[in-house]
């Protein structure tokens, strides 16, 4: 169906922890993890490489703390559900080279001096918009929401839909007015890898793979959409109606998955890490860095700027740049892009400007601002680095390492709301 009369269609993409990046992703986060775990100041820049039944982990590191590699990137793959030989790829059996090396020393002096540097040159930006709770765009938000709930059925103790394998992928366009207002949800795509289950039917291939199709598209309409649409807010709700295009498993069959049909890499999945293909992106990957990295620091930081930019009410939608020079502590440049839609009488440029007088961006600001010496990253290295609940648990770290009430995903706070409201004049009124 053709959007409405000058409607405009967009679509943001999603992928599940079983997918072979998302594999090698985790991988990398848990081993920073486990290096921040025992040293909160450690340096670590970690790469991971997945294909059929071998992980290959390289990179720098520089800290007292010494971590076992390959039991973590074993336990990894267990925990996402690659536990089965059958898939070519699983946690007990799979090779794993650990090409881990001493961090460079010529970084090293630009990042541990008196007045602490950021650990590399580059952009990075940070997105909200007022379009869902959580400040994020609809197509992705709602991508990661239908695959959450699909990943429910791949562990749920019910026999729901017990045909399905870790490896998943969905796609969600929005229909929006030219003004940027979302009024209905077009297109969704959800391939999701499953067994064979029609295998041993005695029914001729093409019927096999014709029945599987039909038979999980059937869940997937049914269960898992319908289960997804509850979870949404009402406004939200009223966006999907009968004339909604549905495309499941569209080639037919998806047995081979994982790592064993694609091979994955940390930090090619940078799109979906953030905003699906909303706002903007500086180039950089955050899993596998330390907060020393300000691909990954000031990514955060910008989205905790420009979040509660947009809740304070000084825009509809908010896009922040900042820039660094490495072993500079101040950014090089601050940019804030209010779309047209801000309610303040204020220039982007004077906004921008005032956001760089008031809050600290400096990697060691950021760092402490946001809490981000805490192993809170593997968690960030699926569904998303943004638009997850800020949460405080303590936390049990790796060979008994005890951390107590530890502060995960602190750059969703909107603990700066009260403050951009006083210093941008925000009443009731001008909203």
């Amino acid at each position: 169906m053709k959007p409405t009369k000058h409607n405009i269609l967009f679509t943001s993409e999603a992928v599940s922890e079983g997918h072979p990046d998302k594999i090698a992703d985790q991988i990398s986060d848990a081993i920073v993890d486990a290096f921040i775990a025992k040293d909160p100041n450690a340096k670590v820049a970690c790469e991971t490489l997945v294909t059929t039944g071998q992980v290959i982990i390289a990179g720098e590191y520089r800290s007292k703390a010494t971590v076992d590699v390959q039991k973590i990137a074993r336990n990894v793959i267990k925990d996402i559900g690659y536990t089965k030989s059958e898939y070519g790829f699983d946690g007990d059996s799979c090779g794993i080279m650990n090409a881990m090396h001493c961090q460079s020393e010529d970084i090293q002096r630009g990042v541990e001096q008196e007045v602490q540097g950021a650990g590399d040159q580059g952009m990075m930006f940070g997105y909200a918009v007022n379009e869902t709770p959580e400040f994020m765009p609809l197509p992705l938000y709602l991508a990661n929401l239908i695959l959450l709930q699909l990943r429910s059925y791949l562990w749920s103790d019910e026999p729901i839909m017990p045909y399905l394998r870790p490896d998943a992928k969905s796609q969600v366009t929005v229909e929006y007015t030219p003004e940027g207002k979302p009024v209905r949800v077009h297109t969704i795509v959800v391939s999701t890898q499953h067994d064979d289950f029609f295998a041993d039917s005695g029914m001729r291939i093409e019927d096999q793979e014709r029945n599987m199709q039909i038979h999980i598209r059937h869940d997937i309409e049914s269960i898992v959409i319908p289960a997804a649409i509850r979870l949404l807010p009402k406004e939200l709700r009223t966006l999907f109606d009968d004339d909604l295009i549905l495309h499941v498993n569209p080639t037919g069959k998806f047995v081979i998955g994982g790592p064993h049909g694609d091979t994955g890499l940390t930090g090619r999945k940078i799109i979906i890490d953030t905003y699906g293909g909303r706002g903007a992106h500086g180039g950089g990957a955050f899993s596998g860095k330390d907060p020393s990295k300000v691909d990954r620091s000031a990514a955060y930081a910008a989205r905790h700027i420009a979040k509660n930019l947009v809740a304070a009410g000084v825009a509809d939608e908010v896009l922040v740049q900042l820039a660094y020079a490495i072993g500079v502590a101040e950014p090089v440049s601050v940019n804030v892009n209010t779309y047209g839609k801000s309610h303040i009488d204020m220039s982007d440029g004077e906004i921008a400007d005032l956001i760089s007088r008031e809050v600290d961006l400096t990697p060691a600001g950021i760092i402490k601002r946001l809490k981000l010496l805490n192993p809170i990253y593997e968690d960030t290295a699926a569904y998303g680095h943004f638009g997850k609940s800020y949460m405080r648990e303590s936390y049990i770290g790796y060979d008994g390492v005890k951390k107590k009430n530890v502060e995960y995903y602190t750059w969703e706070k909107l603990d700066l709301v009260e403050r951009f409201k006083e210093l941008f004049q925000i009443t009731p009124e001008s909203v």
